[in-house]
């Protein structure tokens, strides 16, 4: 059981820094914006081409999340927002064809093969009967710290208020004399670093290719369609559920149910799981478990 507890926790850290990041986004720009999951494999891959010309982990750490934020605001500036003119579906298709350029960009940049960072292989630590590796426990804790920063500066800024009352009612926003186009600006300048935070935490404990993003692509939408589109906190509920529903499908022994020994499902159901909740999600509620909440932040 406890081991059960520690995959759902660590794939929770997984897609929750890319959940929020793309809830947060939509709160602001309305639209789902598919390449925000390809900003994880961007920092993932900035970090390993940083860290092979020797710079030390943690600074390369910190300069691929802040270009990957950086990419971010340039793509909201140049591409998206005009993209937004002609319309929120027009501006998805859009992110979807910027999506396929980052892929073909990634290529370009370290081939078709996946690399890995050069970090010592260690053990696991075994407690109570449960195993967890060193790098897990960093990365795991690493993306808690980022979550619970950025629901501080959410809830108890004045900044946080800002982008709440942006993504509540723009144009009231304005005339109480909040700078919206600078709110828009930090929150996906913060979104592509908290994806770009997602895909190294990844890359750290495992490989690092071209197929990150789209591996998370499913997941991570299902998780903020679950949390309720535009309500970041939500989405991170979101996640644990989305991982939950993962680990058991992974982890679990059908075969006392079909009267056989053993029965694991294979891993390519993962995927399945995360499309099943998806669409019941959007069937029976497809504006989330957190409406209310999303609504109102």
């Amino acid at each position: 059981m406890w081991q059960f507890l520690i995959e759902v926790v660590i794939r929770t850290s997984d897609l929750a820094l890319v959940a929020v990041a793309l809830s947060s986004v939509y709160g602001l720009v309305r639209f789902p914006n598919v390449a925000l999951v390809q900003y994880a494999t961007a920092g993932a891959i900035a970090t390993l081409l940083l860290s092979s010309a020797g710079v030390p982990l943690l600074i390369a750490i910190v300069i691929a999340a802040l270009f990957t934020g950086l990419l971010a605001v340039l793509l909201n500036a140049f591409v998206f927002n005009r993209l937004l003119r002609s319309g929120s579906a027009m501006a998805m298709i859009g992110s979807l064809a910027v999506s396929m350029l980052f892929l073909s960009a990634f290529i370009l940049a370290i081939g078709t093969r996946p690399q890995r960072l050069d970090l010592p292989i260690e053990a696991p630590l075994e407690s109570l009967g449960g195993m967890m590796t060193r790098l897990q426990i960093w990365t795991t804790g690493g993306s808690l710290v980022l979550l619970v920063l950025f629901a501080l500066l959410l809830f108890w800024t004045d900044i946080g208020r800002q982008v709440r009352a942006t993504a509540n009612n723009e144009m009231l926003a304005k005339a109480t004399g909040i700078h919206t186009h600078r709110v828009k600006l930090l929150v996906v300048f913060l979104s592509g670093v908290l994806a770009a935070c997602g895909g190294i935490g990844l890359g750290i404990r495992g490989d690092i290719g071209m197929q990150i993003g789209n591996d998370l692509l499913l997941p991570v939408f299902a998780a903020a369609v679950l949390g309720g589109l535009g309500n970041p906190m939500g989405a991170l509920a979101g996640a644990a559920l989305i991982a939950v529903a993962e680990t058991v499908v992974t982890n679990v022994d059908f075969g006392p149910i079909f009267g056989t020994e053993f029965l694991f499902l294979p891993i390519g159901y993962v995927t399945a799981a995360s499309f099943a909740i998806l669409v019941l999600a959007l069937l029976l509620r497809p504006h989330g478990l957190f409406v209310r909440e999303a609504k109102r932040v």
